[in-house]
């Protein structure tokens, strides 16, 4: 079951089939390329096999202008996707991405894990559709200017692919919202059992909640924590496993032990009179 009312999914997985591939492009090596390895046409060809660019053309979102940008901190990489012209307005994907070892604090229930786990790891991910607006039936998420692309999944396609092809250990993120969490919580999970808990104990308690009002409550600090007081959202490694020994983590008796220990001793309630006080202060500065 999928918590919090009106909440949207996709249905399909984000994984390639074993006999999808980049195509034969030759290209030099550099900055310029998608991590280092493929080039702009490569990364092209798999968005069109993946149907991104037919699926663009259906909503209006064509041409596109697609780009690889080296950035001023090495190994990060930024990719990016407008419509028709590059311009903030016209942006479509925005990510920051790199290649990177991660050792997690807590390795209690982990193998042996030697020269630690390679993932690809997306520092920032924005997917939006800049034709469309919101409106009182269509209300933003925290974070938001447009509403969500609604074809994401073919971006987030090709960052797994790439990750298998790299044989990297998984693809790692660092969800800047509570909302961003809940939603990649059917593929990732979070290193931290505690942190999974934070994300299982919210949505078992408010499961009738609309999605997009819990994303609000939390995001304005009026969702309260039994016996610690307001509730913060603080980011941590959330993690879709790609190799056995990280899947066996996340499928571990201790591993989900210590959630259930820590789902226990969670309790949240909301206090709808900070929600709405801060609500109504948002409407106001927005005038």
């Amino acid at each position: 079951m999928f918590p919090f009312k009106d909440i949207k999914r996709t249905q399909k997985p984000f994984f390639f089939k074993e006999d999808d591939h980049f195509s034969d492009l030759a290209g030099e090596k550099g900055s310029s390329l998608f991590l280092g390895k493929y080039t702009l046409n490569e990364v092209k060809a798999v968005l069109k096999k993946r149907g991104f660019f037919k699926d663009a053309q259906k909503i209006g979102l064509w041409p596109l202008v697609i780009e690889i940008v080296p950035t001023e901190s090495p190994p990060v990489q930024r990719f990016q996707i407008f419509y028709k012209r590059k311009a903030s307005s016209n942006m479509i994907v925005d990510l920051k991405i790199k290649e990177g070892i991660f050792f997690p604090k807590d390795q209690t229930f982990l193998p042996d894990l030697g020269n630690g786990f390679r993932f690809l790891i997306m520092e920032w991910l924005t997917m939006q559709n800049p034709l469309e607006s919101f409106s009182p039936e269509r209300k933003p998420l925290p974070g938001q200017n447009h509403p969500g692309l609604g074809h994401g999944r073919e971006v987030l396609d090709l960052f797994f692919y790439v990750a298998r092809v790299n044989r990297n250990d998984g693809v790692l993120a660092f969800p800047a919202y509570f909302h961003n969490a809940i939603l990649f919580s059917h593929l990732f999970r979070f290193f931290n059992p505690e942190k999974e808990a934070e994300i299982l104990a919210a949505q078992k308690a408010f499961f009738n909640v609309p999605f997009v009002e819990m994303a609000w409550i939390v995001h304005l600090n009026c969702l309260i924590e039994e016996g610690k007081g307001v509730y913060e959202w603080k980011a941590e490694e959330q993690v879709c496993p790609l190799n056995q020994d990280m899947k066996q983590y996340f499928d571990s008796s201790g591993y989900k032990k210590a959630v259930k220990s820590a789902l226990e001793k969670k309790t949240f309630h909301i206090d709808w009179e900070c929600y709405d006080a801060r609500k109504e202060s948002e409407k106001r500065e927005k005038r």
